[in-house]
Order: structure tokens, then C-alpha cells, then sequence
């Protein structure tokens, strides 16, 4: 399905990631409501609708580990395409969304 710069992980291999890794980068691409509606701590928004667009300011981010989520799984693979067409290098898809984060969220 992706690249081999992409690679699915479960809600509980994300977590591990990210608790042990602080130079993870999380991009929610779902919607400003769903967001505000409860995400995963530190995650910055970027909905899958505007990422072509804001691409420059996330250049900074190309050499580091970016985990990708939205809601179910279903708009997130969209945005990971688009990261490695534009050359991210350690990219993570959370294969089953927020739906199935059990872990904390921020609002």
C-alpha cells in the first residue's frame, strides 16, 4: 500500500514510539472540531484538505519520525502519500486512526 519510508503501526507501537522518542512529530490531519474534540498530546494539526499547502512549513520535519492520524485510518493514508511524494523519509501510519487510541488525549 505505501513506500518503504511508511510504516503501519497499531495504536499500542505508537505509543511506544512516541513515550520513547520526544523527537516524534505527530500530525493530526483530521478536521479543527474533531481536534479540539480530544487528540494525542502534541500532535499538530494539519487537515489532510490543506497539507499540499502548508508542505513548505513542514520541511523542517523531513529527516525526523512523523507519525500520521486521522479519525478511522480512511483520510490519513491520503496526507502519508503526499509526505513521501515530498520526501519525508520516516513516516508512521497509525493504521486504525484516534479510534483506536486508548491512551490519553489533549483537548
Amino acid at each position: 500500500m505505501f513506500d518503504s519510508n511508511v510504516k503501519n503501526v497499531s495504536a499500542k507501537e505508537a505509543y511506544d514510539l512516541i513515550k520513547d522518542d520526544k523527537e516524534f512529530v505527530i500530525l493530526d490531519v483530521r478536521s479543527k472540531e474533531e481536534y479540539d474534540s480530544g487528540h494525542i498530546p502534541g500532535a499538530k494539526l494539519v487537515p489532510v484538505q490543506v497539507l499540499t499547502s502548508m508542505i513548505d512549513e513542514l520541511d523542517k520535519y523531513k529527516e525526523k519520525k512523523v507519525l500520521v492520524y486521522c479519525a478511522s485510518g480512511r483520510r490519513s493514508p491520503i496526507a502519508v502519500d503526499t509526505l513521501a511524494d515530498n520526501d519525508f523519509k520516516n513516516i508512521y501510519h497509525l493504521s486504525r486512526g484516534i479510534a483506536s487510541w486508548k491512551y490519553d488525549r489533549s483537548k
